[in-house]
């Protein structure tokens, strides 16, 4: 009798086993930084010697639109913050605030080797995989606090994404009932959730305002293609598909891709990009901001990238998502067997692109364009994944304020 292993259950194995070497290679790479850290007569020791009140990290420089606003709000009230990332060429070295100052860890293993051992009161961050692969909570950090990069899922991180964070910031009551589910079935203790809202979207709303309009040729669309990365992307599904079609219309075309792509999935990138090279038809876009790029299109292809939301609702602006038949076997979303807030949401913002009418394209941008049923899903959207549009900053800046204020409070009682 052959054994059968259905396909959620089989990605589940596999992800386990992933944890598993991770975590053997992981303490062998521990283990040898030790030695060498002792050999170098307690380098480890000497990357810190006192207790940081408030740290934040970035595993790379195009989170510095999460962190900005909520940088220059601690700023404002002479809060001193030591912002770790593993991008040497991070914006926060030329911010100009006083009380930020950047550090640069290195990447990788050289960031989790500091981060690892780091003693700190208040640590936020955007990056998934606390206590799962290389980066481990330290004994010496109160409290290990995640901020949302994107207005969607919380569940479309990698399986076990935000275990193990102490408090969770989001911005809809979906968020928050989806991660109880989990924890339940875990049967891990609640993290404190806290309904902040979304201040990198509040920015955006912000330079919008200010920004000059953008001179353009009335009658010709621009049409930005970004796409997320992985298996169920637009490119790992249908490859260049997409870019055949829409070269056969007249429209300006913008391709985004996400900057993992260019780590993850180098080969397949380069050889889209050269079948579809730059001309005066078709632009790469590479831009750490993706301000500009989302303020020129008129409307946008993606499929499951939180970006899509940012272009919807904070530039209101039509969107058409490729059905790419998600698989939610690598991500916490497969433990809840139901479907997502972005697949339940999405044919309500925009059209759905198939393999069997990208033929249609150019229809397909000009109905959703036109269509007045797309403006009030996005109205909709914004109801249900972005509470306290406009005061993000104040509330997130608020509780990291109010928490520093109980840790010391309780170290004092101590």
């Amino acid at each position: 009798m052959k054994l059968y292993i259905d396909p959620g259950t089989g990605s589940m194995l596999f992800t386990i086993l992933i944890g598993i070497f991770g975590t053997m290679y992981y303490v062998i790479r521990l283990n040898f930084v030790k030695l060498k850290m002792r050999l170098s007569r307690g380098k480890e020791e000497s990357f810190q010697m006192e207790k940081i009140p408030f740290a934040i990290y970035s595993d790379h420089k195009r989170y510095w639109n999460v962190f900005e606003p909520i940088c220059k709000a601690l700023n404002e009230r002479g809060v001193d913050v030591v912002y770790l990332t593993s991008s040497e060429d991070d914006p926060v070295f030329c911010c100009g605030l006083e009380h930020v100052k950047g550090q640069y860890l290195g990447e990788g293993n050289r960031a989790f080797a500091k981060l690892n051992y780091i003693s700190a009161n208040i640590i936020l961050s955007t990056t998934p995989g606390l206590e799962v692969y290389q980066w481990k909570r330290s004994k010496e950090v109160d409290c290990y606090v995640h901020i949302l990069h994107a207005s969607s899922d919380v569940t479309l991180y990698r399986m076990f994404g935000i275990d193990y964070y102490d408090a969770l910031l989001v911005s809809g009551q979906y968020q928050i009932d989806d991660i109880r589910k989990l924890e339940k079935m875990r049967n891990l203790p609640e993290k404190e959730i806290v309904m902040t809202g979304l201040p990198y979207m509040d920015e955006m709303v912000s330079r919008l305002e200010k920004a000059n309009p953008i001179p353009k040729e009335e009658s010709k669309i621009t049409v930005l293609v970004a796409p997320s990365w992985g298996s169920s992307s637009i490119f790992g599904k249908f490859g260049g598909e997409v870019l055949k079609e829409l070269l056969k219309t007249d429209y300006h075309i913008i391709v985004r891709p996400h900057p993992q792509s260019f780590i993850s999935e180098t080969e397949m990138i380069e050889e889209i990009m050269k079948e579809y090279p730059e001309s005066e038809r078709l632009e790469w876009n590479r831009d750490n901001d993706n301000f500009e790029v989302l303020r020129r299109s008129d409307i946008m292809i993606s499929d499951f990238s939180g970006v899509i939301f940012d272009f919807a609702l904070v530039y209101d602006k039509p969107v058409i998502y490729t059905d790419t038949k998600f698989d939610h076997g690598p991500y916490d979303a497969w433990w809840l067997n139901q479907p997502t807030w972005t697949e339940n949401i999405l044919p309500k913002i925009g059209e759905k692109l198939t393999e069997s009418n990208m033929p249609q394209i150019g229809e397909i941008v000009e109905r959703c364009m036109k269509n007045p049923a797309y403006a009030r899903g996005r109205e909709q959207a914004r109801k249900e994944t972005w509470e306290f549009k406009g005061e993000g900053t104040e509330h997130v800046v608020d509780f990291l304020l109010s928490k520093y204020d109980e840790i010391k409070k309780a170290e004092a009682d101590k």
